[in-house]
């Protein structure tokens, strides 16, 4: 009987701690998509979860009745009751989605609230809004609207660069479905490589990182590519000034096979080739001219089952710049070409309902190639030619393996491994001659390098009621060579919901980078070389702390407010009046210099994402500092893009279904250069008794010590779209730089001659601002069916 009460007295208990899971997937009712960070939550428990990248979900509740609403932005609400009694399968495909008039960018994932995440510093941006964004001779670009944010700054005018919280190009991870992105710019950095028609979704992480990512300093952003509608076959395009693109997807077999393909290219050659051959007729000349570039993303997905799923997915791109000149007994031509090739191949797990793996093997290559090349023949027929071509490039082969585990609501454990092995061409010249009586072929410049990078992480998102947490850590090794470094990485993110739904947020991040670019300051061109650290070159290496505070406004603001402090070791740049093009037969190891870096700043963040008037405001107050002991004498001085001032105001408004009004206004302090203050004489010349002259050298000047004149911009947009029976058609009509404020591209040394009275002629010397993009309109034709 003692036994028995025993046993009677703990049943209430064992009921009381039953659990069971609720696991499966949210899709897009239409097309099949993955619903990424949607949110999944008990009202009943308050309990919730969200999806992950590839729309899976886990929630553990205790057995009793559940109320749970599957929510997503742009979606309606699904809501489902019933009794837990067993662990569940539940697969949700939200349709009737809600028709987004407006555009949204959203700083928090999935619709949960800002103040709800644990995650500071990260930004995600609707597909949908970076088209509506005014852009460039109306090419869209998901580059230039990132510029947009704070925190974030662009390389020039016009250019796609980024410059996140201090940091340079080379410290940013660009992921396209998971591979590196090595060089992200078409056209010399005008346009990016990334085609909107084909991407699901976009997120910018620039501080707190959670220990899933490593490799870069400054900022990781992820760039995901559908996957292809299951259901129907659609398309989407447009046709434009200056290139045009086409995007197909549908069912190979319904609901199991699904493709996805888009291409885009540029036709300035198409135009301007037969011009310029009809101009040059007249001369006896024959000139072909290559001026474009392309890109063509792919992806096929097949369901092997519920459990297991398959993608491949590709992206080759390039950039043509060649011109040839043939005339009677002699052609020479010249050009540059870059691209990337980058390849993925996936394999989806759930292993059970409470645990999801993803394996993938990537492929990446960026090569650069520049070329000249003169043939000439003789009276007798005899052909003698002479060619250079530098090369250079990085080629990664790498596998990783993630793992999702929710053991219960109030954690959300991940944890993974990955290998890399790249291969660097750090710049190399050939040289080929074939003459008459003799023919040599040689190659100067670097060796080829290989390395080996290793990487572990572990990290929980958990909750302890108004505290939340991410901590983590992240573990990486490098080889190269005799040479190994390894790091531990420690991460930390916390968000304490005070009263009234104010959250207050921090972070701290260690970050490890093994892999280097050397660049100019002044201009990011596809000659900069990408480098290992060595047993000479030390990994790069930053900390950053970042605090703030969030809250969800009335009306459907949002507003957070960041400070940051983060602090860089190690960073690269050429020594004084090094680069690339001197010296190509000496080792790169002798043309750099490493230092520190300090960067700080204040970031605020106003958006609405509801109604006819959508965007945003941003601002942000930083500070950026070098310091190298070969540079500027070993003094701190300010980087080249350390801007003290950076506001940007985007504003959507819709008239009616069929009219959209978009502008975009962007203010940026100038930014900082070094000018020469003097000049002395090297070599005197005279002739024939008259004035002797001299030749001169410019020097002097601290580094970075004067500031270009203040930048700032407005764009515009309109639309005019309208609804057939099976498709839809949009024109978008635009400028860019509206107003035409002369906004300074570089600065140019000149001189200011003046005559006076008595006619002697006076001249000083002068620094002049060159501004090269004045107003440019924009009209595109798009369409969807």
């Amino acid at each position: 009987m003692k036994h028995l009460l025993l046993l009677l007295c703990t049943i209430p208990f064992w009921v009381q701690a039953q659990k069971h899971t609720i696991s499966g997937y949210l899709r897009d009712a239409s097309s099949g998509e993955p619903l990424i960070s949607a949110n999944v939550f008990d009202a009943r428990s308050a309990s919730g979860t969200v999806t992950n990248t590839y729309g899976f979900y886990s929630l553990t509740l205790p057995k009793d009745s559940v109320e749970l609403s599957f929510s997503y932005i742009g979606y309606e609400t699904q809501n489902q009751s019933f009794y837990l009694s067993e662990d569940k399968t539940l697969n949700v495909e939200l349709g009737g989605a809600v028709a987004l008039t407006t555009v949204e960018v959203t700083s928090s994932r999935g619709g949960a609230r800002i103040e709800e995440r644990t995650q500071m510093s990260q930004v995600d941006i609707p597909v949908e809004q970076i088209k509506r964004a005014p852009a460039l001779l109306g090419e869209v670009d998901v580059l230039k609207t990132l510029q947009l944010l704070p925190g974030v700054q662009s390389g020039g005018e016009g250019q796609t660069g980024l410059y996140v919280r201090g940091g340079s190009p080379d410290q940013n991870l660009v992921l396209l479905d998971g591979v590196p992105v090595y060089n992200v710019s078409h056209l010399l950095g005008i346009f990016s490589v990334f085609n909107a028609d084909a991407i699901k979704n976009v997120t910018l992480t620039k501080g707190g990182f959670p220990a899933r990512y490593g490799g870069r300093l400054s900022s990781i952003l992820e760039i995901n590519m559908k996957e292809g509608n299951m259901q129907e076959f659609h398309g989407e395009g447009s046709i434009g000034l200056i290139s045009s693109k086409l995007a197909l997807e549908g069912p190979i077999v319904k609901d199991k096979t699904s493709f996805l393909i888009s291409a885009r290219r540029t036709y300035a050659d198409l135009i301007f080739r037969p011009i310029v051959k009809k101009a040059n007729k007249e001369n006896d000349e024959d000139v072909d001219i290559k001026l474009h570039f392309y890109d063509v993303n792919a992806k096929l997905q097949h369901k092997i089952n519920d459990k297991h799923r398959l993608f491949l997915s590709g992206y080759f791109g390039a950039d043509v710049f060649y011109t040839k000149v043939t005339e009677d007994n002699s052609a020479f031509g010249g050009g540059i070409d870059w691209g990337n090739t980058i390849s993925a191949l996936r394999w989806n797990w759930q292993i059970s309902n409470k645990l999801f793996a993803n394996t993938t093997l990537t492929y990446s290559r960026y090569n650069i190639d520049i070329i000249a090349e003169d043939e000439t023949t003789d009276s007798e027929g005899e052909k003698e030619s002479f060619s250079a071509k530098y090369f250079s490039g990085i080629e990664d082969y790498a596998a990783k393996i993630d793992f999702d585990f929710l053991p219960t609501p109030e954690h959300y454990i991940r944890f993974g491994a990955s290998w890399t092995n790249h291969t660097y061409r750090p710049g190399a010249l050939s040289l080929n001659a074939e003459f008459v009586e003799e023919t040599f072929d040689t190659l100067i410049g670097s060796q080829n390098a290989f390395s080996d990078e290793l990487a572990l992480y572990v990290e929980d998102d958990m909750s302890f009621g108004n505290l939340k947490a991410n901590v983590g850590v992240h573990a990486s090794g490098f080889a190269v060579k005799d040479k190994f470094y390894y790091s531990i990485q420690p991460r930390i993110g916390l968000n304490y919901l005070m009263g009234r739904d104010i959250a207050v947020k921090a972070s701290f991040a260690t970050m490890t980078q093994y892999i280097n670019l050397l660049t100019s300051e002044s201009f990011s061109l596809p000659t900069d070389l990408w480098v290992p650290s060595t047993a000479r070159i030390k990994p790069q290496q930053s900390w950053q702390a970042a605090a703030g505070v969030a809250k969800t406004l009335d009306g459907g603001y949002e507003i957070s407010i960041e400070g940051y402090y983060k602090q860089m070791k190690n960073v690269l740049s050429y020594k004084e009046g090094a680069s690339f093009l001197f010296g190509i037969e000496n080792d790169w190891q002798d043309k750099v210099t490493q230092g520190d870096g300090e960067s700080y700043g204040l970031e605020f963040f106003l958006q609405k994402k509801k109604g006819k008037t959508t965007g945003w405001l941003g601002y942000t107050l930083s500070w950026n500092w070098r310091q190298f002991d070969e540079i500027n004498g070993g003094e701190r001085y300010p980087f080249r893009y350390d801007r003290r001032h950076d506001i940007s105001l985007v504003v959507n408004h819709d008239f009616s279904p069929k009219v959209g009004l978009s502008f975009a206004w962007v203010y940026g302090t100038g930014n900082a250069v070094t000018l020469n203050t003097f000049q002395y004489p090297i070599s005197k010349y005279q002739f024939n008794g008259s004035n002797p002259w001299f030749s001169t050298v410019e020097s002097g000047g601290d580094k970075n010590a004067y500031r270009m004149s203040d930048y700032h911009r407005l764009d515009v947009s309109i639309e005019f779209r309208k609804k057939k029976t099976n498709w839809e058609r949009k024109w978008v009509i635009g400028a860019y730089n509206a107003y035409y404020h002369q906004n300074p591209y570089f600065i140019i040394s000149d001189e200011d001659t003046t005559i006076d009275q008595n006619g002697n002629i006076e001249s000083k010397p002068v620094f002049k601002e060159i501004s090269i993009l004045p107003i440019i309109p924009s009209v595109s034709y798009q369409f969807k069916f």
